[in-house]
């Protein structure tokens, strides 16, 4: 019985992240939308979870730099993006065209959010202890 409990939960978790990760596919869409609106939602998602402690970092960049480098290249024209070091020194070796940057960005800052906020309802699954193995 606890066995099949679990294979329930992991199939649940299956089918909720890949209905999450339509959503956020559609939204943070720059074809369809257009660049400003999804830098748009970047920065009202990102800083809610700037607020909260969970803004991503990849690459070296924080998502909050990403963003600003994207309106940065929309405002100056250019094809290409390249983000501050997080800490913010000198540019990062990461180069990013601006669409793909922009929908990256995006992404991240809604998915931060989400993952905070499935941590709090999983977390207790992956105690060591609880039958999993690591």
């Amino acid at each position: 019985m606890k066995n099949l409990l679990k294979i329930f939960a992991a199939i649940t978790l299956v089918w909720a992240t890949n209905s999450f990760a339509h959503n956020v596919n559609k939204q943070c869409d720059v074809a369809k939308l257009g660049i400003d609106k999804v830098v748009g939602y970047a920065k009202v998602h990102n800083k809610e979870a700037k607020a909260k402690g969970v803004e991503f970092r990849r690459l070296n960049v924080n998502n909050t730099d990403l963003i600003k480098a994207v309106e940065d290249a929309v405002a100056n024209g250019e094809k290409t993006v390249q983000p501050m070091h997080f800490k913010g020194k000198d540019k990062s070796k990461t180069k990013l065209d601006v669409n793909y940057a922009a929908q990256r960005a995006c992404h991240f800052a809604i998915t931060s959010l989400t993952q905070a906020k499935e941590a709090q309802k999983t977390y207790k699954l992956s105690i060591p202890g609880d039958g999993y193995k690591f």
